[in-house]
């Protein structure tokens, strides 16, 4: 009789659970900027704190803690490239509480400091103003992608023309329908 092989190394989860683990993933993804922990993380994914930390960590090759941070880490990539934001308001629009805790984790991550990333692309295109960021959520959903592409459109004309176009028709629409006399 020969004796069946032992797996010895991390098991992906079952593909039952998978669609939990994925569940908690996105909502790493989507809640990144707020106060994630394992507890908050394993209850979206209908299992127990240890057992969801042990097949995350075997399906993705991270903790949670560490993906969450990872997620973060990237998100702020985003923000010191796209926008004029200081390196302390990135660390608190990503979630970080701490600025030494950001900056030692960026550097892990990144290789170099957020400060000396910043610099790398100041020389770039324009800087999103930070004002917009926060006013528009870029800062706390992660949103830089859409901003630039939105700053695209706006430099070839197409944003204030788009906007020129909708707004006022939708005004007026509902003038005539109160007055019924577009002229008012």
């Amino acid at each position: 009789m020969s004796a069946v092989p032992r797996q010895t190394g991390p098991r992906r989860a079952p593909d039952d659970v998978l669609t939990h683990l994925r569940r908690a993933r996105d909502h790493a993804d989507r809640h990144f900027a707020e106060e994630l922990d394992l507890e908050s993380l394993a209850a979206v994914a209908a299992i127990s704190k240890w057992h969801f930390h042990r097949l995350f960590q075997a399906t993705y090759g991270l903790s949670p803690a560490a993906y969450v941070s990872q997620r973060r880490v990237e998100r702020a990539q985003d923000l010191l490239r796209a926008t004029n934001l200081t390196v302390t308001e990135v660390c608190h629009a990503v979630g970080f509480s701490s600025l030494g805790s950001f900056s030692t984790r960026f550097r892990q991550l990144v290789g170099e400091t957020p400060t000396q990333f910043q610099r790398r692309y100041a020389a770039g295109a324009p800087k999103i103003p930070g004002c917009y960021a926060f006013m528009w959520g870029l800062a706390a959903r992660g949103l830089a992608e859409r901003a630039l592409a939105a700053q695209g459109l706006a430099e070839r004309g197409l944003a204030e023309r788009g906007l020129a176009e909708t707004q006022p028709a939708q005004g007026f629409a509902s003038e005539e329908k109160q007055t019924g006399d577009p002229s008012s």
